[in-house]
Formats: structure tokens, C-alpha cells, sequence
């Protein structure tokens, strides 16, 4: 069986779940393609990912002969389909956010990906995230005797369903996959009835060099660390705000921040406001090793975020006996329960996050302890790359053979 894997940016050090879902299928004699429309704007800090690089074919830094040869082949290949495809990419243009010119693109790109996964006798292709990367897998289903499928991770695609025609991108696959029950449950309730047995739930995953890492006892200092994007959806600055709160009763607490993104400039002015340039530092991406070690080094995880699907940090955060602090949102109180491997705050309650935090630095070792072992158990058990990949080359198998 061959497929190809269609993403907006690839490799990028904040989709190393979708490498680690690639690997894992080519371990299990799955032939995978992979395609992007560009290379990723963070920096590449990973072997893996360099691998990776060089194995994708992106449509944006093709030469422009590369891609005027892909158009004109698939319009004489199938120029019934690509009519098909032209009328379906003006009809969502007109209603979406992107617009009727970023639909023709669309269509372009398309064509161009049709072509290429023709060239490569692909039959059928996955996109990650319902936005503009599964539109174009759509158009593409037009223009070649291939099928698709996406996996909805949320929240972007729940917050604008129609703007991104979620509805017909889910009633148009072979199957979608959500990456949580509450990701499945936000699919049905955007689709009729007769669509829900096309959705399935296959979990995000960790590789098993986390769950062979021996057990590390954290350290006994209120080190705490955050890893994610710094971005609105984050709330990176309510944990600010709660780290002020905690250092009045526990002076000695500090937190790494690793990642980077838009809020940096407003999360540094909040550190320097709060006078916590030496409790709190902004420490931007890092290799895989590293964060592993910052991890590894602290005494529980945080993520106060108010919008996710559900966050691979965490999974790589329990996978490593940490206990995590985070908020009662999407599919994350399904992977913590509150008291049994971490804490749940509500989204944006700085006290509840401060009280939490200070709670994970009196907490006695026993009772850190026995939270770190039973994140471990739940996420070994639910978030095993390969026992999830089974799940979903099983679907690909399916969808192949209902094509054929």
C-alpha cells in the first residue's frame, strides 16, 4: 500500500507527532509520500526532521517550469475533473475566510499535487489539519483515482467550521480521524448522522524511547517548565501572573518557557512588569534532547491553555513521570484526571494555576510519586505510537480497498 501524507508546513519542530506517525507506518511496511505546501517557518533543530526535509517535495519552492508541467499534465489527464475541481474551489471561496483568489490557489496546488502523487502511484492521501491542506486534498480527489481522509485535531477547525467547509471536507472523505472523544464529539455535531461512522478516533503518540527512559526522581526545588508555542491560545501569560503569585510564599520557584512564536515580545514585557527576569526565563526552541532534559529536570509540567486538541507535550510530559498542570479543556481532561497525575484549573483562573503550582512544590515525594507513575500508566496506555498507528493503517487498508 502506498500513500501520501499532505500537510500545510513539513517538518516543523511543533509536528514532530506527524513524523513520529510517518515512521511508525513505514515501520509497519506502509510505502508513505510525503508532500507540503512549504517547508516549516520555525527552525528544523532535529536529525529526524532534517531527514525528513529531504524527503518532501514542497509546492512552493518547486521552479515554476516543475509546476507548469504538473498543471498541464493534469489537465490533460483529466480535464472533467479538474472543471469539477475549478467549480468546487470558486464555490467554497465565495463563502470562506480565504477567499475566491486563495481558492484558485488552492486549485493550482491541487493540480500540482495530483500530478505528483500520480507520478508516484499513490491511492490514496491523508492530510493533517482540516484547513487549507485538506481543501486541497479534496480538490486533488477530483483530479485522480485516489481517496482521502484528515485528522482533525481542533481547536482552529472547530472555532470556523463553515468558513472552512469542515462539513463537506468530513462528508467528502473516506474517513477523518479525531485525536480525542471530544474531538470526535464536535465532529458529529457539525455533520448529519449518516457521516458519523466515517469519523474514528486514533490518539496522537509517543515513541517508546520515552517510555524506556528509567524513572528520574524530580528534583526537590519548584522548578517548573512550559513547552508550546508562545501564543494566545497558550496562556503563557496567566502562568506569569501565577508564578508572581507563588514566589510570595515560595521564593525560590522559577519556570523555563521553551518555544517561540507571537506573544514572545508581550510574554517578556509581562516578565520584565511582574520583575521575574530571574525567576522566569524565555528560553525559545529547542532540540528534542533538550527539552527532554528540561523536563526531566523539573517537578511537574505546565500548559495553562485555553484552546487545544490535545497537547504532545503532556503526553511526552507523563511519559517521562511528570505530573502535569493544565486546564479543564477538549481532550485533556480525558489523558489527566485532576489529583490522579496532575492538575486541572479552569482556562485563564491565574489562582487556581498558582494554586496548583504551589501545590506541586509542597507536594511530599510519595504523593509526587505515585502521580507520576499513574500518568505514566495512562499514557503508556492510551498514547503508544504504534499500537494508534495500527488503528489508522487499518483505515488506510479500508479506504484503499473501497476505492479499488
Amino acid at each position: 500500500m502506498k500513500i501520501a501524507y499532505f500537510v500545510n508546513q513539513y517538518p516543523g519542530i511543533s509536528h514532530s507527532f506527524i513524523r513520529r506517525e510517518i515512521q511508525a507506518l513505514e515501520r509497519r511496511g506502509v510505502d508513505v509520500e510525503r508532500f507540503a505546501i512549504r517547508p516549516a517557518a520555525d527552525p528544523v533543530f532535529s536529525d529526524e526532521d532534517t531527514a525528513e526535509a529531504a524527503k518532501t517535495r514542497h509546492i512552493v519552492t518547486a521552479s515554476k517550469s516543475t509546476l507548469f508541467l504538473s498543471i498541464c499534465r493534469t489537465l490533460s489527464r483529466r480535464p472533467l475533473g479538474a472543471l469539477r475541481a475549478f467549480a468546487d474551489a470558486m464555490k467554497h471561496g465565495r463563502c470562506s475566510e480565504a477567499g475566491l483568489f486563495r481558492h484558485l490557489l488552492y486549485f493550482g496546488e491541487a493540480l500540482v499535487l495530483a500530478d505528483w502523487m500520480a507520478n508516484a502511484s499513490t491511492s490514496h492521501v491523508h492530510a493533517h489539519f482540516g484547513t487549507n491542506a485538506a481543501m486541497i486534498a479534496m480538490l486533488a480527489t477530483r483530479l485522480g483515482d485516489v481517496s482521502y481522509s484528515v485528522t482533525v485535531h481542533g481547536p482552529e477547525e472547530f472555532e470556523k467550521p463553515a468558513a472552512i467547509a469542515l462539513r463537506e471536507k468530513v462528508e467528502r472523505a473516506a474517513f477523518v480521524i479525531a485525536i480525542s472523544q471530544y474531538g470526535a464529539a464536535q465532529l458529529k455535531k457539525l455533520t448529519a448522522p449518516a457521516a458519523w461512522a466515517k469519523i474514528k478516533i486514533v490518539h496522537c503518540g509517543v515513541e517508546k524511547d520515552f517510555f524506556e527512559v528509567d524513572a528520574v526522581a524530580p528534583p526537590k526545588d519548584a522548578r517548573f517548565v512550559c513547552v508550546g508555542r508562545l501564543c494566545a491560545e497558550k496562556g503563557q501569560i496567566d502562568l506569569i501572573h501565577a508564578v508572581k503569585k507563588v514566589r510570595a510564599r515560595i521564593p525560590g520557584i522559577s519556570l523555563s518557557l521553551i518555544g517561540d512564536g507571537p506573544m514572545r515580545p508581550a510574554i517578556e514585557a509581562a516578565i520584565e512588569e511582574s520583575g521575574l527576569g530571574s525567576a522566569v526565563s524565555v528560553d525559545g526552541w529547542k532540540s528534542p534532547t533538550d527539552v527532554r532534559a528540561a523536563i526531566l529536570g523539573a517537578r511537574a509540567f505546565v500548559l495553562p491553555s485555553y484552546a487545544e486538541g490535545l497537547p504532545v507535550s503532556i503526553m511526552e510530559a507523563l511519559s517521562l513521570r511528570r505530573p502535569v498542570i493544565s486546564t479543564y479543556i477538549a481532550g485533556i481532561p480525558e489523558l489527566i484526571a485532576n489529583g490522579g497525575c496532575g492538575w486541572l484549573t479552569p482556562a485563564g483562573d491565574v489562582e487556581a494555576i498558582a494554586a496548583a503550582m504551589e501545590a506541586a512544590a509542597r507536594a511530599d515525594d510519595a504523593a509526587l510519586t505515585a502521580m507520576a507513575e499513574e500518568g505514566f500508566r495512562r499514557v503508556t496506555a492510551r498514547h503508544d505510537i504504534d499500537r494508534e498507528v495500527a488503528k489508522l493503517a487499518r483505515h488506510f487498508e479500508d479506504a484503499v480497498e473501497t476505492r479499488a
